[in-house]
Order: structure tokens, then sequence, then C-alpha cells
């Protein structure tokens, strides 16, 4: 890449405000104040960012980011180093599935795992954080059989809601 040189810049910054002013003036005169305006803005901008230092920084952003991108794609290091990510982002995802499927809970370092409290026992069909509590054998028996696995699901289902219903007072 060509480094920054400021004798050359300067003739090109100037050169480019020029033609900028002149298509300005034309822009001005065809479709009104605004566009001129719009325009004269635009074509002071390369003679502001030599003027303030800024088109060095700009320059050394660009060349920086271009010279980052060709490193990227034609580095075999650095493919090495994206591939040892997916990887580790895939053993990260699989290791919480597995975790997941056997219930696994982190350990804390050096003490072993306690017992979970017992839970109070709640009325049958009361919702609690975890759900609604299990029916009890009296609730079930009294559910009438129906044919069906599907029909036996969605009669369970609106027996355990009419029975909600009626215990808050709703017919």
């Amino acid at each position: 890449m060509p480094n920054f040189n400021d004798l050359t810049l300067l003739p090109f910054c100037v050169g480019l405000t020029l033609l900028g002013l002149i298509g300005s003036w034309f822009a001005w005169r065809r479709r009104g104040v605004a566009a001129g305006t719009r325009g004269v803005a635009w074509s002071l901008l390369p003679v502001s960012l030599y003027l303030t230092g800024l088109l060095e920084l700009v320059w050394d952003v660009v060349r920086s980011a271009v010279s980052w991108v060709t490193h990227l794609i034609f580095s075999p290091t650095v493919w090495a180093g994206v591939a040892l990510f997916g990887v580790s982002v895939v053993l990260y995802v699989v290791s919480g599935v597995a975790r997941s499927r056997r219930g696994d809970a982190p350990k804390a370092a050096g003490k072993p795992r306690e017992k979970a409290p017992n839970k109070p026992a709640t009325p049958a069909g009361e919702l609690t954080a975890t759900g609604p509590a299990p029916a009890s054998a009296a609730t079930a028996k009294a559910a009438k059989p129906q044919k069906g696995k599907a029909k036996q699901q969605d009669s369970s289902e609106f027996d355990e809601i009419e029975d909600i219903l009626k215990r808050h007072g709703i017919t």
C-alpha cells in the first residue's frame, strides 16, 4: 500500500473541492437552494479533513483494515484459530445438552451436594411454582374413562380446569 504523502494529497483535496463546488453551482441552478447547499457542504470536506489532519487518520484506518482483511483471508494460521473457536463453541453447547439430560447441577468446589428440602404437600390440582400438583388417586378414579389416548388427555385437562374453576366459585 502506498504511504500517506502530504505533497500529493493537498492538490488532490483542493481539486476535489473545486470539482464539488462547480457541481454544487449547477445543482443550485437546476434543483434549488437545498441541493446546492448540500453540495457545498460535501465539497468542503476533503480540504477540511486535510487541514485538520483527519485525512491521515482516515488513511491509516483504511490501510489497517485492508491489511487485517487480507491477512485474515490468506493466513492458514488465522483459519486454524477460527476453526478452533468453532469447535470450542460446539463442545460447550454439547456439554450443556449432556448436563441437562443427566440432571447434573453445578457442584461447588470441595462441597458435597446438599439434599433439597422436603416440599410441603399441596392439594391436588392447586397451582404451584412448578405447575399444578398431581391429582390424587380418588380424583383419578372419579374421572370417566374415555376411548382413545387423545380424548383421555383432553378430558383430564378439562376436568382439572373445571375443578379449579369450581373451587374459585366460577361455574
